[in-house]
């Protein structure tokens, strides 16, 4: 029997017992201890991924490479592995020890951070980028799938928004952290590295961020596997596993929801790390501003507008769940790609810094709530069995568009369009306007669709 005639059947009511009921979650507070520990590690991911932002100008003139070769290496080479291992990593921890799978990516990640600090060319440094996502890809798969075996579906926004966070977080305290580090570094004698020789202070920067994350590595021991929840009954049993083919075709068989999100989804991320790689530079080639400056105030507005957008969302989102709105997480979602689109245009546009920094304070806030809120949302509609698979697609799509295009599109149209390096601040607000726009479109059409789902989600799953 194919998983959508199982949960056909159950929802016309043959008998198939549920494997568990929404009773017997793990305590409360440390199931917020673990959210707690997985939203540090996701803080200390994008601080390792995020740090090269601050570093491009002076990477630039060492290397003598274009925008362009910068930005494949923000991009495609990190997100190669990041994207290509997401989905086997997903279906391991749809089976084994999601604990596990994190500690030793986590290892990986960090090493390879300090790693991009010994590399003395380009193309060492974008095989040390790749090193970072291979073990970036094992973090949220399972991270998903934990949490949603932590807390019950109708209290599971707030503490996934709350994971979300790491996104902002991570990337202000890349900001703030490493704009520190950076004129620290500058600021020191050179050091020398026995058979590695002088280190740049850009790569001593690396090994600085890079290597603290291993203590992360280590708290993991203190998380405990929960037991799985929420799983499919497929022929009057519970399965542990479902083949891979399976999975897709449950997903196709509801492509109008799954593919609307995921794409639309996908569209908001190419505004998020075009604008995560690329601000720090505009301020300093459109106004002058010094890398310490520009990331110290972007950096304190991620810091506080992210969370702020994220958990307002996640409150709104379990509060309109609850009060019988299907959709409430799509339309939580919806808000905040309405505050992200015209404000992520109207930033490189202004006409002095300041305004341009009032302006990131609502795009901030939106891209908060949209990245958190869809992600919760995701793991509403998806059986346990599924949700680390799952969520490996879900961000396979996004990355191969977001991470690569992102970054790509605004150094394409900065090199080859306007031919100036000046020109940066257009190219973010051309590329920010066009896909906004697709991405609205996208989730607008998904609203009836995802209500649907959470209907047929609520009638074979407890």
């Amino acid at each position: 029997m194919s998983l959508e005639q199982s949960a056909q059947q159950q929802s016309t009511g043959t008998p198939s017992a549920p494997s568990q009921s929404d009773t017997g979650y793990p305590n409360p507070a440390y199931a917020w201890y673990v959210v707690v520990i997985l939203t540090i590690a996701y803080v200390f991911s994008f601080l390792d991924r995020q740090i090269l932002a601050l570093l491009v100008d002076p990477i630039r003139a060492d290397m003598d490479i274009s925008d362009t070769q910068m930005s494949l290496m923000m991009g495609l080479a990190f997100g190669i592995f990041y994207t290509l291992l997401g989905i086997p990593i997903g279906r391991l921890a749809d089976r084994s020890s999601r604990r596990g799978i994190i500690a030793v990516g986590i290892t990986i990640w960090c090493i390879m951070t300090a790693a991009c600090g010994l590399a003395r060319n380009y193309w060492q440094l974008f095989l040390a980028r790749v090193g970072i996502g291979v073990g970036e890809a094992t973090l949220n798969p399972s991270a998903f799938s934990l949490i949603s075996d932590y807390f019950p579906r109708e209290r599971r926004a707030r503490p996934m928004g709350f994971y979300n966070m790491g996104v902002s977080v991570g990337a202000g305290i890349a900001m703030v952290l490493g704009g520190q580090i950076i004129g620290w570094a500058y600021a020191q004698e050179p050091v020398i590295v026995p058979m590695v020789g002088q280190l740049r202070p850009w790569q001593l920067v690396f090994i600085i961020v890079g290597l603290p994350g291993l203590l992360v590595a280590a708290l993991m021991i203190t998380v405990r596997e929960p037991e799985r929840k929420g799983r499919l009954v497929i022929d009057g049993e519970v399965t542990q596993t479902i083949p891979f083919k399976q999975v897709l075709s449950f997903l196709w068989e509801r492509k109008a929801t799954y593919l609307t999100l995921f794409f639309g989804m996908s569209v908001v991320t190419i505004i998020g790390y075009g604008y995560f790689n690329w601000i720090p530079t505009m301020f300093v080639r459109t106004w002058g501003w010094t890398i310490p400056q520009i990331a110290s105030a972007y950096g304190i507005i991620m810091l506080i507008c992210g969370p702020l957008g994220i958990n307002v969302g996640g409150w709104l989102a379990d509060r309109w769940y609850g009060q019988g709105n299907k959709a409430a997480l799509i339309h939580d979602t919806l808000i905040g790609v309405f505050l992200l689109v015209p404000f992520s245009v109207l930033v490189p546009l202004m006409p002095t810094a300041e305004w341009a920094i009032v302006m990131l304070v609502p795009a901030s806030i939106g891209g908060g709530v949209a990245t958190a809120i869809a992600g919760a949302g995701l793991m509403m509609i998806v059986p346990n069995q599924l949700r680390a698979q799952t969520t490996a697609i879900y961000y396979f799509i996004m990355n191969v568009l977001g991470l690569t295009l992102g970054p790509l599109c605004i150094a394409l149209m900065t090199d080859y369009v306007y031919g100036d390096p000046a020109a940066l601040r257009y190219s973010i607000a051309w590329v920010s306007g066009l896909t906004g726009i697709i991405a609205i479109g996208l989730l607008l059409v998904n609203v009836p669709h995802f209500r649907r789902s959470i209907e047929e989600a609520d009638s074979w799953v407890r």
